[in-house]
């Protein structure tokens, strides 16, 4: 069955009144028959009818046994590190999301848990690495910010075969173009808030696995740290999951124009994205998704801070705001936002550059957007040539 379809029709009609659209059960606790015994609800912090159709959406989604919905992106991340233990160790992708590097490096590295970076996109890397003490290879694939990837089906072979478990995190590609534990990951997960819920209206997050056993852990887990995703924000993801599949696509559209246009901006110096031919791993992407998404990244020629502000202080149609993955083009710079948290040798080592930009490209008209970045580099070639005149007439 074809994804659109498949989400359509995952979403139950309410068996109690008939209701297409899900109920929101807003409430805190439930009646029970007798002591104990009660209609398979007994505290929203446990389960929640809105909140468990969301977590069934997603699994059948994902091709995993069971899902589990949370209040933020990182609040899932959280729950899936807390599966180890003192002593166990990390093997993660370098160009990592800066929220999963802040909960890595200043929370749980705190409690012995030990993180070590690599370039997962060169499986060798993966290989020399990893020993016996690795429980999780993490990655992102696309990265946030430089859209690296990374081959996840090779990569899932050598981690079982070291005893560890792969965990993906899926949220640039989102179920509609890439589906992880098909590809052998043993977790996916995401943030809600970006390209499933997909209006920039929800903080959400969702977690995956393959099988009953790590269903259980994670259940335990959810129900016990508490970080539970509400009701409200639950029919919303549900909602907006309805049309993943028609916004996915032309995210992806809009971003190859917009990524064409910019292989010719002389102002561009580094251009990422997985779905064009001079991408690194332009093959492996090609293989296991099926399509780019909607996530471009570039650096400047002039690579300071400066110019980057200037360009994402330029642009009209693509807000400046953090986030991404919503129907509205968003810009960002990732060395002072999204990934400040990070130490600026860290961050540089990663490929993430004092220039480096990251656009969300929405769903407006490409030719509107591709406008809007050659008025915002216009911008930019005025403010350096002004710049260039003044030092030419101090060197005087």
């Amino acid at each position: 069955m074809n994804i659109e379809t498949q989400i359509i029709h995952s979403i139950p009609v309410d068996e109690l009144t008939g209701s297409i659209s899900t109920p929101i059960y807003q409430t805190s606790t439930y009646n029970q028959i007798e002591p104990g015994v009660h209609k398979g609800f007994d505290y929203s912090r446990t389960n929640n009818p809105t909140r468990k159709v969301l977590e069934d959406l997603i699994a059948k989604l994902e091709g995993a046994k069971y899902g589990f919905a949370f209040a933020s992106g990182l609040a899932a991340i959280d729950a899936v590190i807390k599966l180890l233990s003192s002593g166990d160790e990390v093997l993660a992708v370098d160009d990592i999301y800066g929220g999963t590097f802040r909960i890595f490096s200043h929370i749980y590295c705190r409690f012995g848990i030990n993180i070590k970076y690599i370039d997962t996109t060169d499986i060798i890397n993966v290989v020399d690495n990893i020993n016996g003490k690795t429980k999780f290879v993490w990655l992102e694939s696309p990265t946030n910010p430089t859209l690296k990837i990374s081959d996840i089906a090779e990569i899932a072979k050598i981690a079982h075969s070291a005893g560890a478990l792969l965990v993906v995190d899926n949220t640039f590609a989102s179920p509609a173009l890439q589906k992880p534990i098909e590809l052998g990951a043993d977790i996916v997960i995401h943030s809600a808030t970006k390209y499933l819920a997909g209006h920039s209206d929800v903080i959400g997050g969702l977690v995956t696995v393959k099988n009953y056993e790590l269903g259980e852990k994670i259940k335990f887990i959810q129900n016990s740290s508490g970080g539970i995703l509400g009701p409200f924000d639950s029919w919303l993801t549900i909602r907006g999951i309805e049309t993943l599949p028609l916004r996915i696509q032309k995210h992806s559209e809009n971003a190859i124009k917009i990524a064409g246009y910019l292989e010719e901006e002389k102002l561009v110096d580094e251009l990422y994205y997985p779905f064009l031919a001079a991408h690194k791993n332009h093959h492996v992407a090609i293989k296991q998704q099926s399509a780019g998404g909607g996530v471009i990244a570039f650096s400047l020629k002039n690579d300071t801070v400066d110019s980057a502000r200037k360009f994402t202080t330029s642009t009209k149609l693509f807000k400046l705001a953090e986030s991404l993955g919503g129907v509205k083009s968003l810009v960002c710079h990732p060395a002072s936002m999204t990934h400040k948290s990070i130490p600026e040798d860290k961050r540089r080592a990663s490929g993430v550059s004092d220039s480096l930009i990251r656009l969300s490209c929405g769903i407006e008209n490409a030719d509107d957007l591709i406008s809007d970045l050659k008025q915002a580099f216009e911008s930019l070639r005025v403010s350096n040539y002004s710049l260039k005149s003044v030092e030419e007439t101090s060197n005087e």
